[in-house]
């Protein structure tokens, strides 16, 4: 009979300190801390004196809070008390990025003229898949600038996080698109007959468009198409660039769940994604897990048993209130039986939740045999500061 093989562990502390390891991306549902252990991973790495930046698509404010700085935007800001190394943190300012890379690669008056156009800004700015696509622009920025020995990157607390894999294919399907095509042929072909029919084929769009940003759109969009065409080639080849790069050796994906249906539920899909995606997983974080504090020299004390002491406990003293001796319990043995009781009415709560946990985590490692995974123990209190970023760091390269 063939015993069956251990689950691989996944040993954090190690991947960070690689120094083959240049990308590490984390991934997960909202709500399971994946913020604060992209923040603790970053904080191991750059103590092992690896120059690391953290950037965070994901716009709440945990991140720098949780590293002493007020704010945080689109430069790497330095986090102060790192022990033996330098760690930065920074978050995705897509408008600031897209007109970043309009400046790279046209000309000072052509900038202008875009940053002008009312599509370009609320493209820029509010459109779905922009934050996606201008997070692939960072990442390939940060990457190219070769100052940085470990890049963090922390995405949205969604399933959109891995949007940014469809980037390059879906930035292709809108440059090779009709409406494209359409939309710049009036101004190569010049003809006022064209744009007619131009304008009649694309009219009801135009009118929904619109009402939603509001303007002359069919113009304005005609104009940003035409005016962006020449850098089209230059987004799309970075881009596919970066697409690549995540497939590196160099880069690792870690999903961050918790020990609940609905968080493991996504982690599946993560996993199922990114190895659909042929994606470098490193391993899934369950983060959270609650564990029964274990009873020294004696054997582990479950839920259940936990109660049921508790329950013979509770007859016990009511036997003896009621016997025919009459003899009634002191008042301390009443309560030292009283706080017993309640001390394994605690301990089958926590038992209880240890356990579930466990069967969560089992379920989960049953499901996906091959993927390394570590528990992440709760901590008592939220994480505020870099002395919680080590515990976590202790705990996770325990």
């Amino acid at each position: 009979m063939t015993r069956p093989q251990p689950r691989p562990a996944l040993d954090v502390a190690t991947l960070v300190r690689d120094r083959r390891t240049r990308v590490v991306v984390t991934c997960g549902s909202g709500g399971v801390g994946k913020t604060t252990t992209a923040a603790a991973m970053a904080l191991m790495g750059a103590e092992a004196g690896r120059r690391t930046v953290v950037l965070t698509i994901d716009p709440a404010r945990r991140l720098a809070q949780s590293m002493g700085l007020i704010e945080l935007d689109n430069t790497p800001r330095e986090v102060k008390g790192v022990a033996d190394g330098q760690l930065f943190a920074m978050m995705l300012d897509m408008k600031r990025t897209f007109d970043e890379v309009v400046l790279e690669h046209s000309t000072p008056e052509r900038a202008e003229q875009i940053f002008q156009n009312p599509f370009y800004q609320s493209l820029s700015s509010s459109f779905a898949g922009t934050q996606e696509y201008m997070a692939m622009e960072k990442l390939g920025q940060l990457v190219a600038a070769n100052e940085w020995d470990l890049i963090i990157v922390d995405t949205p607390p969604s399933r959109s996080a891995l949007d940014f894999l469809d980037a390059p294919n879906r930035l292709g399907r809108f440059l090779d698109g009709r409406m494209v095509r359409l939309l710049t042929a009036p101004a190569k072909a010049g003809g006022k007959a064209y744009m007619k029919v131009v304008t009649v084929s694309v009219g009801m769009v135009a009118r929904v468009f619109t009402k939603v940003i509001g303007g002359d759109l069919l113009n304005d969009l005609s104009t940003f198409v035409t005016a962006l065409e020449s850098m089209f080639g230059g987004f799309r080849e970075r881009a596919q660039h970066t697409y690549e790069l995540l497939k590196n050796p160099g880069t690792a994906f870690v999903v961050v769940a918790a020990p609940e249906p609905d968080a493991l539920r996504e982690a599946s899909y993560f996993v199922e994604r990114l190895s659909a995606e042929h994606m470098p997983l490193a391993g899934v974080i369950v983060n959270r897990t609650r564990q029964a504090e274990p009873v020294a020299g004696a054997a582990p004390l479950t839920a259940a048993r936990a109660e049921l002491a508790a329950d013979g406990l509770d007859e016990k003293l009511a036997s003896a209130k009621t016997a025919a001796t009459k003899t009634v319990p002191t008042k301390s043995a009443a309560e030292a039986a009283a706080l017993a009781t309640a001390a394994l009415r605690v301990h089958a709560e926590i038992a209880a939740a240890a356990e579930h946990d466990a069967r969560m985590t089992k379920r989960f490692s049953s499901a996906h045999p091959q993927v390394p995974l570590v528990p992440l123990l709760a901590l008592p209190a939220d994480v505020h500061d870099l002395d919680g970023l080590r515990t976590i760091g202790k705990l996770l390269g325990a």
